[in-house]
């Protein structure tokens, strides 16, 4: 293969000619210019990018980790985060983790190694403490509560947002109040519990285990909840579901079994995805295109930065 030297010798150009011209720089003569370009197309030259990326220390890449590819709610986090990234000449390279810290660690190294210039992480499964270790080599952004860390994020208060959420079930008259979660780790899952428990010492009310439901990511997820609803003697009359889709699949499955909503069960999602506008359900709104602009933002940038988004509950039919 041919290297620039060669492309030199034959243009009868020093080095640093061809470099300028590779580069689209100016100070060079139409007809140097024009001579290199025929010893490149000559040659069949073919530049590496990968070098011409170290000696710029940039690829104009962003590594984006989600756990879930097909998932709507990562969807449109990622479309928040590309369409910013095609305003701004970068692309982005997707990571899906299935919550395996391997992976994480994959694309963490691809950051030390420079193949990306900054790194997203939507949702993780590796600790703080490694995400430290590994912000040296460049930008790390997560979407999560990093308040008193250094590490940068956009993030949903979810113990505030939990909050609004029961307390507009409390004046509405509920007190057998339960949720459906993806999964009980992680910071986000941690502040919904917190908000639940606190929430319940502050108006003296009993925690039934039972109204507790993990691994609800799906719209096939809402099935499963309304049938172990249906073993339950004491049964909640509201539910705080974190996905919409879930949330759709439980109001699906009622109306099949004659469950009124919201007399029997009243249900609020989260996110405020188009099926909740379908649905009338009543929801949450994370306005996770704008996270996703934020987050792209932030990758950018070489400063640490945390950014609250602010949530709103908008009541529709379902409570």
């Amino acid at each position: 293969m041919s290297n620039i030297r060669d492309i030199a010798k034959i243009a009868g150009v020093s080095v640093t000619t061809v470099s300028r011209v590779l580069n689209d720089e100016p100070y060079v003569s139409e007809e140097k210019r024009n001579a290199v370009l025929k010893a490149i197309e000559r040659t069949n030259y073919q530049r590496n990018y990968n070098a011409v990326n170290l000696s710029k220390g940039k690829t104009n890449l962003i590594g984006v980790v989600i756990p879930f590819s097909h998932h709507p709610y990562f969807g449109f986090l990622i479309d928040g985060i590309a369409n910013e990234a095609i305003k701004n000449n970068y692309k982005l390279v997707l990571f899906q983790s299935n919550y395996d810290l391997t992976r994480e660690i994959e694309a963490l190294e691809m950051l030390q190694h420079k193949q990306i210039d900054s790194l997203i992480i939507c949702s993780r499964e590796c600790s703080l403490e490694t995400i430290e270790e590994y912000k040296k080599f460049g930008q790390i952004i997560l979407f999560e509560d990093t308040r008193n860390t250094n590490i940068s994020s956009t993030f949903i208060d979810h113990y505030n947002s939990f909050i609004i959420a029961l307390e507009f079930l409390y004046k509405k008259g509920h007190r057998k109040i339960g949720y459906c979660i993806g999964r009980r780790t992680g910071v986000n899952s941690e502040q919904r519990e917190s908000a639940y428990l606190d929430f319940h010492r502050k108006y003296h009310e009993q925690i039934n285990a039972d109204y507790v439901f993990d691994n609800c990511y799906y719209f096939e997820d809402g099935e499963r909840v309304v049938q172990s609803l249906l073993k339950l003697n004491n049964r909640p009359t509201a539910l705080l579901v974190t996905s919409d889709q879930v949330a759709a699949g439980i109001q699906t499955c009622c109306n099949e079994l004659g469950i009124e909503i919201p007399k029997d069960l009243a249900i609020v999602g989260f996110d405020n995805q188009p099926i909740a506008k379908v649905m009338k359900l009543t929801t949450v709104e994370i306005p996770l295109r704008e996270v996703g602009r934020k987050l792209f933002t932030q990758a950018i940038k070489n400063e640490i930065s945390q950014e609250e988004i602010r949530v709103r509950l908008i009541e529709r039919s379902t409570v």
